[in-house]
């Protein structure tokens, strides 16, 4: 599938930065419109789709989820021998 062409405006200080830092447009242009296309279709998705999708992934990273609670567990929370709290 081709692509389809897009001319958008945008200010030219923000322009100037973006080159300056290397910042190549059409990738993150292309990022933007990836990003808010991925809120827009959550968005759109039920409570209830929400909670099985919720269900779905913890059951499929329920393996790590177990180790990594079982080594909190057996080791601490890195960093605890220095809380103040």
């Amino acid at each position: 599938m081709g692509k389809v062409e897009l001319n958008i405006e945008i200010d030219p200080g923000m322009a100037e930065e973006a080159e300056r830092l290397g910042v190549d447009l059409e990738k993150a242009g292309l990022a933007g419109v990836e990003l808010a296309l991925a809120r827009r279709r959550n968005t759109l998705k039920s409570d209830e789709e929400r909670a099985r999708e919720a269900r779905a992934w913890a059951e499929e990273n329920a393996e790590a989820i177990k180790a990594y609670n079982d080594r909190i567990a057996r080791d601490g929370v890195f960093g605890e021998d220095f809380r103040t709290w």
